[in-house]
């Protein structure tokens, strides 16, 4: 590590505390929003187009149909925002022709409220057997002899009846052809999460100058969820981590209060028409210590690295490769051990907030074109604090452009 040996970054992590008044992060802040980009929802036209790419893809591998339950991948194609519980609603989408919904009687008007693309729609009784519903539906499409393509999150209580229901059936798994639609996102999707990250980064601002002396993660956050809504983000999510908390990338149990010199490390987002930003950001309340801007400088060495690392065609696992061999030159590691970096450097992110591809070490997926992101190669010191800064986002043939630009210093966390 340059500079600082590991035993003098957590020490210095835990020592004295400096004034909190005028605080550098609370000044940069206080700076104005800025402007949200408009975007308009995604069109039946488009998501009619998303089905015929599915359905060439189902045709090239020899798949009669692919069976996609209630989720993001049925909001994806359909239209339908639908959750799941026992009750089964689900939608075939045939090789050729319009897709088949399944969904109990009672639901039916809804569902047709939603439905965005041509398609019909059956219904079961609470006594009867919706998986006989889509065998029916296989029969009557002459598909029984061909596979059917399970979309990876569908549960197993929907294969089971499927094959009860058809015994004859071949199932495989539908993960390629969903992925080789969802992974490369259109203008419109990343005009959508382009706005949604706008909001995000507007509603840090506005909560840093809120963030005072003994407040928890919780209050934290709940100012951060406030100022997402009032912006127009939707489902605001994410969480706050104090102190020692901040070195465990998904938190801790244990209350931790703001007190000068805090490290604070807030993971947060929203969606708007279901597309997802994810940020962390992280601060110190009042002013830092010298470990501190260590740590925060080499995070953010880390976000560069894997910005140039990112290119058309180069596997994705070579963008995690890159940023370890930096690491590493830096005392951190090896691999995942810590101090260091414990997780992937990101994660695919759409309609679900992590979804494939991973840039992650031996992920072989090559980059392409209007595939996403996120960039948060964070460095985490047990007992002490970690530091992420996260930032979204999208390859071009140019390579690379942020939805959110990375802060410079951690005098301005927010930018």
């Amino acid at each position: 590590m340059t500079g600082l040996s590991r035993r003098a970054l957590i020490g210095s992590a835990l020592g004295g505390a400096a004034a909190i008044a005028a605080a550098p992060a609370v000044r940069a802040a206080q700076a104005a929003a800025p402007e949200i980009a408009e975007a308009a929802p995604i069109t039946p036209a488009e998501r009619a187009a998303r089905i015929a790419r599915v359905q060439g893809l189902m045709a090239r591998a020899g798949v009669g149909a692919l069976l996609v339950e209630a989720g993001s991948t049925l909001r994806y194609f359909t239209g339908i925002d639908w959750w799941r519980s026992e009750r089964l609603t689900a939608a075939l989408i045939p090789v050729e022709g319009p897709v088949a919904i399944v969904t109990p009687f009672f639901e039916e008007p809804s569902i047709r409220e939603m439905l965005a693309v041509p398609g019909d729609v059956r219904v079961w009784q609470e006594d009867e057997d919706p998986h006989a519903l889509v065998a029916g539906w296989l029969r009557d499409l002459k598909l029984t002899g061909r596979p059917v393509a399970i979309e990876e999150t569908v549960r197993y209580f929907a294969i089971d009846g499927l094959q009860r229901a058809l015994p004859s059936v071949q199932v495989r798994s539908g993960a390629d052809l969903v992925n080789g639609c969802r992974m490369i996102k259109s203008p419109a999707e990343i005009a959508l999460m382009q706005r949604a990250s706008d909001i995000v980064i507007a509603a840090y601002r506005a909560t840093g100058p809120q963030i005072q002396a003994g407040m928890d993660g919780a209050q934290v956050f709940a100012v951060m969820r406030q100022e997402i809504a009032r912006r127009g983000g939707q489902t605001p999510s994410g969480g706050v981590q104090i102190n020692e908390g901040s070195a465990l990338p998904h938190g801790s149990k244990e209350r931790q209060l703001v007190r000068a010199g805090s490290v604070i490390l807030m993971d947060c987002g929203c969606t708007v028409d279901g597309y997802h930003a994810d940020i962390s950001r992280t601060l110190v309340f009042g002013t830092a210590d010298r470990a501190q801007r260590t740590l925060f400088e080499h995070v953010r060495r880390g976000q560069d690295v894997a910005m140039a690392a990112a290119r058309i065609g180069r596997p994705a696992g070579e963008v995690d490769a890159a940023v370890r061999r930096v690491y590493e030159g830096l005392g951190y590691g090896p691999g995942y051990r810590l101090p260091g970096l414990s997780h992937r450097t990101g994660h695919g992110i759409g309609l679900d907030v992590h979804e494939p591809v991973n840039l992650v070490l031996g992920e072989k997926t090559p980059l392409q074109a209007g595939m996403c992101f996120s960039n948060e190669p964070g460095l985490y010191v047990p007992g002490s604090y970690g530091v992420r800064i996260e930032d979204c986002f999208y390859m071009t043939e140019a390579g690379p452009r942020y939805f959110s630009t990375p802060p410079a210093s951690l005098d301005a966390p927010f930018g």
